[in-house]
């Protein structure tokens, strides 16, 4: 079972929740370390100051603040845990909005609340009533180094809390080149309309894993065993050089077609669409 990163309280009106805060997500990329090719030794890595030569322990070290004239000033691990902050282990709530108000780009770390002790009661009544009302409660949450924005919402049994970025952590496309202005017809609209139905179905994440991964295991589990790695095929993305869309929209929807056929009566063949190949080649 997972550690709880924090324990705090949700303020609910006049009523206190007690909770614990735990991460939702565990990232399960390959991971490496640097080694030396010759004799697979480790490569390791000295703090050193810059100033008087000397190696650092890790636990001498301290975090400096730059200023924009060079200056540096020291922060002691009192200065963190004695900040002014509300939020350090207090969530107020401050508004209720609808999920579909914040936009998607503002995301950034899912975590499960659970109710701490006396706060079951509490904890079910802000649950259901979130869930009858269809509505998210925007707090301000401060976990580990940094303050957050975060929508508290219902989903199942239990309360999750979403942490966002702030409005200026998140980059608007001003910085784009400019879309040349480009005109579509009402027939490739509708074919493309076309190729999105063929595609469209009941979401389900279990269809999906990361092939990346599994092909990098692979190699792994190879070169451990010593036989060869098997080759697999490889559906490199070619130029898009298209002269007729409609055309090439029309094989796609029939290719996609083909394929919802064949994967449905496959043993074992459910109705999540097939994944979308390029439109065109």
């Amino acid at each position: 079972m997972p550690r709880s990163l924090w324990k705090g309280a949700v303020s609910f009106g006049l009523i206190t929740i007690p909770v614990k805060l735990y991460s939702a997500t565990e990232e399960k990329d390959v991971s490496f370390r640097q080694v030396h090719p010759d004799d697979g030794g480790r490569i390791k890595y000295k703090r050193v100051c810059e100033i008087c030569g000397k190696e650092i322990p890790f636990t001498e070290i301290a975090k400096g603040y730059e200023t924009a004239d060079g200056r540096v000033v020291i922060l002691e691990k009192s200065d963190f845990e004695n900040l002014p902050l509300p939020s350090a282990k207090a969530i107020d709530i401050v508004q209720f909005v609808s999920e579909d108000e914040i936009d998607p780009a503002s995301y950034d770390k899912a975590y499960y609340l659970e109710a701490d002790g006396p706060g079951a009661k509490p904890y079910a009544l802000l649950r259901q009533a979130l869930a009858n009302s269809g509505k998210a409660a925007v707090v301000k949450v401060a976990v580990r180094t940094r303050e957050s924005l975060a929508l508290i919402y219902a989903k199942g049994d239990c309360l999750m809390l979403h942490t966002m970025l702030w409005p200026d952590e998140v980059r608007q496309p001003d910085f784009l080149a400019p879309t040349p202005e480009v005109k579509v017809t009402d027939a490739e609209v509708a074919m493309a309309q076309m190729f999105i139905d063929q595609l469209s179905g009941t979401f389900d994440p279990t269809q999906y894993t990361d092939s990346y991964r599994e092909a990098l295991e692979a190699v792994v589990q190879s070169k451990l065993s010593g036989m060869p790695v098997a080759e697999g095929e490889s559906e490199a993305a070619k130029p898009a050089d298209v002269v007729d869309l409609v055309a090439a929209l029309r094989a796609s929807v029939e290719a996609a077609k083909a394929r919802r056929e064949a994967a449905s009566q496959a043993p074992g063949g459910n109705s999540a669409p097939p994944a979308a190949k390029g439109l065109a080649s």
